[in-house]
């Protein structure tokens, strides 16, 4: 079994969309797995969490049609205000009681019916501004009771790391993950979206340390960061995710992801075993390159970005001595 499941975002490959480029472009590239986050199946573009009953069905067809698994659900639960505050941004708040009786029940019906065990999720937004630490008990209290619905229903919570939210570097995330302390709550490492931060070098290194022991799996991006380095990235403040425009491939930036997959490399046995035990097939490597454009709630980077940022992935884990599954003539299904 390789070390690495690739896995990627395949709404990025697609300026309209449609699921049949999605997967032709995923299937195409040699990759079996995919994330669904943004797709048209046929009544226009939505996210995957509104998706009818009939586009569900239409879905799994075409997963059969071009053998292409789900990895895991790219929803944005825990996108949403921690409370019911303005504070200037357009970040939704629904009261959490109904919020968990329908968004969370909902991605985890579409979990199940997709046939993965995983749920990408957030930690919540706090009011701009506030240090982030004065939230972690709330944000870890609904956390604990989104956990608590995902191990009813036998899936996973995968908690990523991103501006603005509670959760925003691997410390908070850590704390968070501690604070919780369910089984059915991990951590999903993005070393692109720390840099977008100002974290880098050896920064970067501390932040994976921190998330390493909860990790469920690894989003890939990098960001070639144009600010003077700063002593501390915290002190940023509000990151405007929409207005990031530095993206590159995970060879070509500052996340250094050759220091962190030559990491990953020694520590590679303990998580598998991890992710092994809670029925997850092995550690994924979602790819969400954002080459040609990237905001709060998604990216783009067209088909040929999307290659581009697949074969540079494949290039720093050859020089880590990762393995990997691609499709090769070796293993192509014959009619």
């Amino acid at each position: 079994m390789p070390d690495i499941i690739l896995t990627g975002l395949a709404d990025e490959s697609s300026a309209s969309k449609r699921i049949e480029e999605q997967l032709a472009v995923t299937r195409a590239l040699g990759l079996s797995h995919y994330s669904p986050r943004f797709l048209d199946v046929g009544s226009g573009v939505k996210n995957v969490m509104a998706l009818t009953d009939a586009e569900l069905r239409r879905l799994l067809k075409l997963h059969e049609e071009f053998e292409v698994a789900v990895s895991s659900l790219a929803s944005p639960i825990g996108k949403v205000k921690l409370f019911d505050f303005e504070d200037g941004t357009q970040n939704a708040f629904i009261p959490f009681a109904q919020y968990l009786r329908e968004d969370v029940a909902r991605a985890i019906e579409l979990a199940q019916a997709l046939g993965t065990r995983l749920i990408r999720g957030f930690s919540f937004y706090p009011p701009r501004g506030d240090d982030p630490r004065e939230h972690l008990t709330r944000s870890a209290e609904q956390l604990r009771a989104i956990a608590e619905a995902c191990a009813d229903e036998g899936v996973y919570l995968g908690l990523e790391v991103e501006a603005n939210l509670v959760g925003r570097n691997g410390e908070l995330e850590a704390a968070l993950w501690e604070a919780v302390g369910h089984e059915h709550l991990g951590l999903v490492f993005d070393a692109g979206n720390l840099v977008c931060l100002g974290y880098g070098g050896a920064a970067i290194l501390a932040q994976w340390e921190a998330m390493k022991p909860g990790l469920l799996w690894i989003h890939v991006k990098d960001y070639l960061d144009p600010r003077p380095a700063t002593a501390d990235p915290s002190a940023l403040g509000h990151i405007a995710e929409d207005a990031l425009e530095h993206f590159v491939p995970a060879d070509a930036g500052d996340a250094n992801h050759a220091r962190l997959f030559a990491d990953l490399k020694a520590s590679l046995p303990e998580i598998r075993a991890r992710l092994t035990a809670k029925g997850i097939p092995g550690l994924y490597l979602d790819l969400e390159p954002h080459l040609k454009g990237g905001g709060q709630f998604g990216g783009f980077s067209g088909p040929d970005g999307y290659g581009v940022a697949l074969r540079a992935l494949c290039r720093v884990l050859d020089g880590a001595g990762l393995s990997y599954d691609l499709t090769t003539f070796a293993n192509l299904a014959r009619g």
